[in-house]
């Protein structure tokens, strides 16, 4: 059964969420066997496909988000400007939904409905491209994107 644009975007919006990386997200759907077939050869042929077509939809994720931090770094030295979206300024929240609109991943505009719309993972499982989230008495005051582990320590610079 395909996925329903709801679904899609469900799933672009959680990769794109707090931690949630193409390792651990469950692939699309991959298409049913042919009907009528009970052949063993075609069974394993089949298991073999759905398989390949997981590890593909991964993969794709995954080479999105690494796309999306890429073009994110691209912006560095770009000014600052409160509720700013790009190309030429940004907060921070505009940055990320910049970068990932351009990777081809929905995210929604504000920090706070980003992470809203996050599944969070232990930071020690964090991947480069991750969305960080930076929580205060008022809610989410700020948003990064995941770099690298630097001196055991999460680097968004």
């Amino acid at each position: 059964m395909p996925a329903t644009p709801h679904k899609v975007r469900a799933l672009a919006l959680a990769l794109a969420g707090l931690g949630l990386t193409a390792s651990t997200m469950s692939a699309l759907p991959a298409n049913a066997a042919p009907s009528g077939s009970t052949s063993d050869n075609t069974s394993a042929t089949t298991t073999t496909t759905k398989k390949t077509a997981r590890v593909s939809a991964k993969r794709r994720v995954a080479n999105r988000v690494l796309t999306a931090r890429n073009i994110a770094m691209a912006q560095r030295g770009d000014a600052y400007a409160y509720g700013a979206a790009g190309p030429s300024s940004f907060d921070c929240s505009g940055l990320i939904r910049y970068a990932y609109s351009r990777a081809g991943i929905a995210v929604p505009r504000t920090s706070s409905a980003q992470a809203g719309a996050a599944r969070r993972i232990a930071k020690k499982d964090m991947r480069p491209g991750d969305l960080m989230f930076f929580y205060g008495s008022g809610g989410v005051y700020h948003a990064a994107i995941f770099l690298r582990w630097c001196a055991g320590r999460a680097g968004t610079r």
